[in-house]
């Protein structure tokens, strides 16, 4: 009985059907460790923030400031995404405060370099394009010129996690 493909819903039926056969013949895991042989050591919440405003700093020196970077436990399961990035407008004693914040979901932790970056890259866009549009996934593509690449390595990665479980120790 075939797997539910759920990361790759969207993707050609030829290019699911290449996947299945790689998870019928337990070989998903073998293909990425391959191609991505390790896990990235940002480990914590501080390490995050740190790696975030670096790319931040190098690609979108002008955007809006980022006020919390963090890995998120709870992101996975109760909003179905990867990465938050939440814009929080507050009024104060007659002032508008507001703040970006960028929440990494959890089981990046563990992931290779190449997928975090994804998801950062992904999160950095939404301060200058707030919709999936043309101009967020140029932007993306501008930090990240294999990003769509990466995208879908890392849909790969999530169906090896439902499946089988964790590659990276």
């Amino acid at each position: 009985m075939p797997t539910r493909l759920k990361y790759l819903s969207s993707y050609a039926p030829q290019l699911k059907e290449q996947v299945q056969g790689m998870v019928d013949a337990k070989t998903l895991d073998q293909f990425l460790l391959a191609k991505y042989p390790s896990a990235h050591g940002i480990k914590n919440d501080a390490a995050l923030r740190d790696h975030v405003m670096a790319i931040k700093h190098q690609y979108l020196k002008k955007s809006a400031p980022l006020s919390k970077v963090v890995y998120d436990g709870k992101i996975h399961v109760i909003n179905n995404a990867l990465g938050l990035h939440k814009y929080i407008a507050r009024v104060q004693g007659g002032k508008i405060k507001s703040k970006n914040e960028i929440r990494i979901a959890a089981v990046f932790k563990n992931a290779p370099q190449e997928f975090l970056d994804m998801i950062v890259v992904h999160e950095l866009a939404h301060l200058k394009e707030k919709e999936h549009n043309k101009a967020f996934y140029q932007l993306c593509q501008h930090m990240l010129p294999d990003y769509h690449q990466l995208e879908f390595d890392m849909r790969l990665y999530l169906t090896q996690l439902d499946i089988a479980g964790a590659i990276y120790p």
